[in-house]
């Protein structure tokens, strides 16, 4: 029986655990799509205790060597660029709460999709062309109505999709969903969705006439805009109420 101490290296129990176990799948001691040892024989296996296990388990996860859901137990799995990210995403989100973290996000959703519109400007073919206008079509039918972050999401989607990186992709897809999700309602809706568009169409028609210059100036300054306009708007201070309590500081 292996156990956690006679490990080579002084690692944690769940990484050595978690090593060890991606090292059978690795060399085939453990099959893909079979399912893994139950948590008790994870165990006893490892002289661990339960939370150990489950760390290991969730490390594993992370890194792509297993796949769960469905009411079924852990399989052995192999690591995906795609399989990863999803994970990554789900961790995303717990840190949106964070205004740094949702800022750092907006500006990483800000260089991919300057760059896609780069590329798009440079190389978009007919169809991808086709498709960008039928999403820019899409999104002007819904302004001021709830269907718009969607095809808002679509139109942005579609330029991505011009690079044709389905690792780029998956990112984009990643943190828009993830971005989204946690933004503030508009106070003006229509209007916002209206200003919004014309940047669509300022982007799309850069795009259309190969303006590389244009369709990516206009797309930082739109991602841009459209995060500062959710930020909150600072308190104001009662000045009154401090020059009432200044006024009373200085009387003797």
């Amino acid at each position: 029986m292996a156990t956690v101490n006679q490990m080579q290296e002084p690692k944690r129990a769940a990484d050595a655990i978690a090593d060890a176990l991606i090292g059978q799948i690795r060399n085939g001691s453990i099959t893909l799509n079979d399912a893994l040892p139950t948590e008790r024989e994870l165990c006893e296996q490892f002289s661990a205790s339960r939370p150990t296990v489950r760390e290991a388990l969730s490390q594993m996860q992370m890194r792509g060597y297993v796949e769960t859901g469905g009411g079924k137990r852990p399989r052995a799995a192999k690591p995906s660029i795609q399989a990863i990210l999803m994970t990554t995403g789900s961790h995303l989100r717990e840190i949106l709460g964070d205004a740094e973290s949702a800022a750092h996000l907006e500006q990483m959703r800000q260089f991919i999709e300057a760059g896609a519109a780069r590329e798009a400007a440079n190389r978009a073919d007919n169809v991808q062309i086709t498709k960008l206008q039928t999403a820019l079509e899409k999104n002007f039918t819904s302004i001021g109505t709830v269907d718009f972050p969607a095809t808002d999401i679509a139109f942005h989607r579609a330029i991505v999709s011009v690079v044709g990186n389905p690792v780029i992709l998956q990112l984009h897809d990643m943190f828009v969903s993830a971005l989204l999700e946690h933004r503030p309602a508009m106070s003006e809706p229509e209007k916002h969705d209206t200003i919004a568009y014309e940047e669509h169409r300022e982007i799309y028609q850069a795009i259309l006439n190969g303006d590389v210059v244009t369709a990516t100036n206009v797309t930082e300054k739109h991602l841009a805009r459209s995060y500062r306009a959710r930020l909150r708007v600072p308190k104001h201070a009662d000045l009154s109420n401090q020059t009432q309590l200044s006024g009373q500081e200085q009387k003797p």
